[in-house]
Protein backbone atom coordinates (compact mmCIF):
# COMPACT_ATOMS: atom_id res chain seq x y z
CA UNK A 1 0.00 0.00 0.00
CA UNK A 2 0.88 3.82 -0.82
CA UNK A 3 2.10 5.73 2.01
CA UNK A 4 -0.68 8.24 1.56
CA UNK A 5 -2.77 5.85 1.14
CA UNK A 6 -1.98 4.59 4.68
CA UNK A 7 -1.72 8.17 5.70
CA UNK A 8 -5.11 8.18 4.90
CA UNK A 9 -6.26 4.96 6.50
CA UNK A 10 -4.68 6.13 9.60
CA UNK A 11 -6.00 9.66 9.87
CA UNK A 12 -9.19 8.22 9.28
CA UNK A 13 -8.91 5.56 11.98
CA UNK A 14 -7.96 7.80 14.94
CA UNK A 15 -10.92 10.03 13.94
CA UNK A 16 -13.20 7.41 14.74
CA UNK A 17 -12.18 6.93 18.51
CA UNK A 18 -10.11 8.60 21.41
CA UNK A 19 -6.80 6.45 20.34
CA UNK A 20 -6.11 4.61 17.28
CA UNK A 21 -3.59 1.58 18.44
CA UNK A 22 -0.30 0.47 16.50
CA UNK A 23 -1.79 -2.95 16.19
CA UNK A 24 -5.34 -1.64 14.81
CA UNK A 25 -3.46 0.07 12.07
CA UNK A 26 -1.09 -2.28 11.13
CA UNK A 27 -4.67 -4.64 10.76
CA UNK A 28 -6.44 -1.56 8.80
CA UNK A 29 -3.29 -1.24 6.27
CA UNK A 30 -1.91 -4.43 6.27
CA UNK A 31 1.39 -3.18 7.01
CA UNK A 32 4.90 -4.16 9.21
CA UNK A 33 4.39 -2.48 12.42
CA UNK A 34 7.71 -0.97 11.84
CA UNK A 35 5.73 1.33 8.73
CA UNK A 36 3.15 2.11 11.13
CA UNK A 37 5.17 3.72 13.79
CA UNK A 38 7.24 5.66 11.23
CA UNK A 39 3.86 7.05 9.79
CA UNK A 40 2.80 7.69 12.77
CA UNK A 41 6.25 9.88 13.36
CA UNK A 42 5.83 11.55 10.24
CA UNK A 43 2.04 12.65 10.55
CA UNK A 44 3.37 13.69 14.62
CA UNK A 45 5.48 15.75 12.91
CA UNK A 46 3.24 17.50 10.11
CA UNK A 47 0.94 18.19 13.34
CA UNK A 48 -1.61 16.07 11.30
CA UNK A 49 -2.34 13.60 14.46
CA UNK A 50 -0.38 13.59 18.14
CA UNK A 51 1.72 10.27 18.91
CA UNK A 52 0.84 8.68 22.17
CA UNK A 53 2.43 5.52 23.63
CA UNK A 54 1.42 2.55 21.91
CA UNK A 55 -0.80 4.23 19.07
CA UNK A 56 -2.02 8.09 17.75
CA UNK A 57 -4.88 10.10 18.80
CA UNK A 58 -6.66 12.87 17.23
CA UNK A 59 -5.93 16.79 17.63
CA UNK A 60 -9.27 17.18 17.48
CA UNK A 61 -11.05 15.08 19.56
CA UNK A 62 -14.39 13.12 17.50
CA UNK A 63 -17.69 14.29 19.33
CA UNK A 64 -18.80 11.04 19.05
CA UNK A 65 -16.74 7.05 19.23
CA UNK A 66 -17.35 5.69 15.54
CA UNK A 67 -17.69 2.00 14.91
CA UNK A 68 -14.58 -0.76 14.92
CA UNK A 69 -13.24 -1.59 11.43
CA UNK A 70 -11.91 -0.27 8.01
CA UNK A 71 -13.97 3.21 6.66
CA UNK A 72 -16.07 2.37 3.79
CA UNK A 73 -13.65 4.46 1.27
CA UNK A 74 -11.17 2.16 2.23
CA UNK A 75 -13.22 -1.41 1.69
CA UNK A 76 -14.62 -0.16 -1.62
CA UNK A 77 -11.33 -1.02 -3.51
CA UNK A 78 -10.50 -4.68 -2.01
CA UNK A 79 -11.40 -7.30 -4.31
CA UNK A 80 -13.87 -5.50 -6.10
CA UNK A 81 -13.88 -8.03 -9.03
CA UNK A 82 -15.34 -10.73 -6.79
CA UNK A 83 -17.47 -7.91 -5.13
CA UNK A 84 -19.32 -7.12 -8.19
CA UNK A 85 -19.67 -10.55 -9.23
CA UNK A 86 -20.93 -11.75 -6.17
CA UNK A 87 -23.55 -9.12 -6.52
CA UNK A 88 -24.75 -9.63 -9.46
CA UNK A 89 -25.93 -13.59 -7.97
CA UNK A 90 -27.32 -11.96 -5.17
CA UNK A 91 -29.39 -9.51 -7.38
CA UNK A 92 -30.41 -12.91 -9.33
CA UNK A 93 -32.84 -13.65 -6.48
CA UNK A 94 -34.49 -11.28 -6.44
CA UNK A 95 -37.99 -10.61 -8.35
CA UNK A 96 -40.12 -7.42 -9.25
CA UNK A 97 -42.40 -6.72 -6.15
CA UNK A 98 -39.88 -8.39 -3.38
CA UNK A 99 -39.88 -6.90 0.13
CA UNK A 100 -36.14 -6.86 0.89
CA UNK A 101 -33.21 -5.83 3.10
CA UNK A 102 -29.70 -4.87 2.20
CA UNK A 103 -27.49 -4.42 5.13
CA UNK A 104 -25.17 -1.48 4.13
CA UNK A 105 -21.30 -2.74 3.29
CA UNK A 106 -19.36 -2.13 0.53
CA UNK A 107 -20.22 -5.73 -1.71
CA UNK A 108 -24.02 -4.99 -0.70
CA UNK A 109 -23.69 -2.23 -2.28
CA UNK A 110 -22.42 -3.65 -5.73
CA UNK A 111 -26.00 -4.91 -6.00
CA UNK A 112 -27.56 -1.31 -6.85
CA UNK A 113 -26.06 -1.79 -10.10
CA UNK A 114 -28.27 -5.33 -11.05
CA UNK A 115 -31.02 -3.79 -9.44
CA UNK A 116 -31.57 -0.87 -11.38
CA UNK A 117 -33.57 -3.31 -13.73
CA UNK A 118 -35.52 -4.27 -11.09
CA UNK A 119 -38.88 -2.90 -8.80
CA UNK A 120 -37.79 -4.39 -5.43
CA UNK A 121 -38.98 -2.60 -2.27
CA UNK A 122 -35.80 -2.06 -0.22
CA UNK A 123 -34.98 -1.48 2.69
CA UNK A 124 -31.51 -0.33 3.97
CA UNK A 125 -29.24 1.10 6.50
CA UNK A 126 -26.94 2.21 3.82
CA UNK A 127 -26.94 5.91 2.68
CA UNK A 128 -24.92 5.16 -0.55
CA UNK A 129 -27.19 2.37 -1.69
CA UNK A 130 -30.79 4.17 -0.74
CA UNK A 131 -29.19 7.12 -3.18
CA UNK A 132 -28.24 5.64 -6.12
CA UNK A 133 -31.28 3.45 -6.25
CA UNK A 134 -33.53 6.40 -6.02
CA UNK A 135 -31.31 8.24 -8.46
CA UNK A 136 -31.31 5.28 -10.92
CA UNK A 137 -34.04 2.59 -10.35
CA UNK A 138 -37.80 2.33 -9.87
CA UNK A 139 -37.23 0.51 -6.90
CA UNK A 140 -39.31 1.62 -3.57
CA UNK A 141 -36.61 2.88 -0.86
CA UNK A 142 -36.99 2.77 2.57
CA UNK A 143 -34.41 4.11 4.95
CA UNK A 144 -33.94 3.03 8.72
CA UNK A 145 -33.89 5.61 11.40
CA UNK A 146 -30.83 6.91 13.64
CA UNK A 147 -27.14 8.09 13.38
CA UNK A 148 -25.23 8.15 10.35
CA UNK A 149 -21.73 6.97 10.95
CA UNK A 150 -19.94 8.72 8.05
CA UNK A 151 -16.83 6.33 7.65
CA UNK A 152 -18.68 2.76 6.97
CA UNK A 153 -22.11 5.03 5.54
CA UNK A 154 -24.04 3.36 7.17
CA UNK A 155 -27.31 4.91 9.61
CA UNK A 156 -27.52 2.53 13.06
CA UNK A 157 -30.20 3.22 15.99
CA UNK A 158 -29.90 1.24 19.48
CA UNK A 159 -33.50 1.73 19.87
CA UNK A 160 -36.15 -1.22 19.94
CA UNK A 161 -39.38 1.53 18.99
CA UNK A 162 -37.15 2.26 15.20
CA UNK A 163 -39.52 1.54 11.44
CA UNK A 164 -37.39 -1.81 11.52
CA UNK A 165 -39.78 -3.91 12.89
CA UNK A 166 -42.64 -2.45 10.93
CA UNK A 167 -40.96 -3.64 7.63
CA UNK A 168 -41.15 -7.80 6.40
CA UNK A 169 -38.58 -8.42 4.05
CA UNK A 170 -38.23 -11.76 1.99
CA UNK A 171 -34.73 -11.87 1.88
CA UNK A 172 -32.23 -9.82 3.91
CA UNK A 173 -28.82 -9.70 2.42
CA UNK A 174 -25.69 -8.86 3.82
CA UNK A 175 -21.73 -8.64 4.28
CA UNK A 176 -19.94 -9.81 6.84
CA UNK A 177 -16.46 -9.41 8.95
CA UNK A 178 -16.06 -13.18 8.86
CA UNK A 179 -17.52 -16.47 8.72
CA UNK A 180 -16.49 -19.47 10.71
CA UNK A 181 -17.82 -22.15 12.22
CA UNK A 182 -19.25 -20.64 15.01
CA UNK A 183 -21.21 -17.99 12.64
CA UNK A 184 -21.50 -14.42 11.43
CA UNK A 185 -18.56 -12.22 12.59
CA UNK A 186 -18.55 -8.45 13.02
CA UNK A 187 -16.11 -6.28 14.51
CA UNK A 188 -18.32 -3.56 16.41
CA UNK A 189 -21.06 -4.23 19.39
CA UNK A 190 -23.32 -1.26 17.90
CA UNK A 191 -23.28 -3.43 14.29
CA UNK A 192 -24.24 -6.37 16.20
CA UNK A 193 -27.33 -4.77 17.66
CA UNK A 194 -28.79 -3.08 14.68
CA UNK A 195 -28.04 -6.12 12.48
CA UNK A 196 -29.62 -8.39 15.03
CA UNK A 197 -32.92 -6.38 14.49
CA UNK A 198 -33.10 -6.25 10.69
CA UNK A 199 -32.12 -10.39 10.76
CA UNK A 200 -35.33 -10.46 12.85
CA UNK A 201 -37.66 -9.23 10.08
CA UNK A 202 -36.21 -11.09 7.69
CA UNK A 203 -37.48 -15.29 6.51
CA UNK A 204 -34.04 -15.85 4.68
CA UNK A 205 -30.68 -14.44 5.20
CA UNK A 206 -28.54 -14.45 2.33
CA UNK A 207 -24.48 -13.42 3.05
CA UNK A 208 -22.28 -11.94 0.39
CA UNK A 209 -18.86 -12.77 1.86
CA UNK A 210 -15.49 -12.71 -0.81
CA UNK A 211 -13.21 -15.79 -0.35
CA UNK A 212 -11.40 -13.95 2.14
CA UNK A 213 -13.60 -13.43 4.64
CA UNK A 214 -14.08 -17.21 5.17
CA UNK A 215 -10.85 -17.02 6.45
CA UNK A 216 -11.20 -13.93 8.75
CA UNK A 217 -12.45 -14.07 12.53
CA UNK A 218 -13.90 -11.28 14.89
CA UNK A 219 -14.38 -11.36 18.39
CA UNK A 220 -18.07 -11.00 18.18
CA UNK A 221 -20.45 -13.30 16.51
CA UNK A 222 -24.33 -11.75 15.01
CA UNK A 223 -25.62 -15.28 14.44
CA UNK A 224 -24.96 -19.02 14.20
CA UNK A 225 -24.46 -20.31 10.60
CA UNK A 226 -27.97 -22.36 11.74
CA UNK A 227 -29.57 -18.81 10.43
CA UNK A 228 -28.25 -18.21 7.45
CA UNK A 229 -29.93 -19.61 4.21
CA UNK A 230 -27.42 -19.22 1.44
CA UNK A 231 -24.01 -17.64 1.28
CA UNK A 232 -22.78 -16.70 -1.93
CA UNK A 233 -18.88 -16.43 -2.63
CA UNK A 234 -16.38 -16.42 -5.14
CA UNK A 235 -14.17 -19.01 -6.73
CA UNK A 236 -11.67 -18.51 -4.33
CA UNK A 237 -13.31 -20.25 -1.71
CA UNK A 238 -11.37 -23.50 -0.62
CA UNK A 239 -12.67 -27.13 -0.32
CA UNK A 240 -12.68 -27.09 3.98
CA UNK A 241 -14.80 -23.82 3.92
CA UNK A 242 -17.19 -24.87 1.44
CA UNK A 243 -17.98 -28.20 3.56
CA UNK A 244 -18.25 -25.79 6.36
CA UNK A 245 -20.74 -24.27 4.67
CA UNK A 246 -22.39 -27.01 3.57
CA UNK A 247 -22.26 -29.32 7.02
CA UNK A 248 -24.35 -26.44 8.29
CA UNK A 249 -27.25 -26.82 5.24
CA UNK A 250 -26.29 -23.77 4.10
CA UNK A 251 -26.94 -23.28 0.17
CA UNK A 252 -23.68 -22.25 -1.48
CA UNK A 253 -23.49 -20.16 -4.42
CA UNK A 254 -20.01 -19.61 -6.14
CA UNK A 255 -19.55 -16.47 -8.69
CA UNK A 256 -16.83 -16.84 -11.12
CA UNK A 257 -15.31 -13.92 -11.23
CA UNK A 258 -15.49 -12.50 -15.18
CA UNK A 259 -17.96 -14.78 -15.88
CA UNK A 260 -22.24 -15.13 -15.93
CA UNK A 261 -22.39 -18.76 -14.45
CA UNK A 262 -22.63 -19.52 -10.76
CA UNK A 263 -22.23 -22.81 -9.14
CA UNK A 264 -24.63 -23.79 -6.53
CA UNK A 265 -24.36 -26.27 -4.00
CA UNK A 266 -26.91 -28.90 -3.89
CA UNK A 267 -30.07 -27.95 -1.42
CA UNK A 268 -29.96 -30.04 1.64
CA UNK A 269 -32.51 -32.70 2.44
CA UNK A 270 -34.87 -32.18 4.10
CA UNK A 271 -35.34 -34.82 7.40
CA UNK A 272 -37.85 -37.33 7.23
Amino acid sequence: MHEKERHRIILSAIQGKPVATVQEMVELTDSSEATIRRDIATLHVQKKLRRVRGGAESISPPQFVGLAGRPFSVNETINMAQKRAIAVKAADLCDDGDPIIINGGTTTFQMVHPLAMKRCQVFTNSFPIAEHLLKHSKNTIMLSGGTIYREQNIILSPFDNDVTRNFYAKRMFMGAQGLSPLGLMEADPLLIQAEQKLINQADELVVLVDASKLKKRSSLILCPLSRITKVITDDGIDDKSAAMLEAAGIELIIAERGRGAARVSPEPLAAG
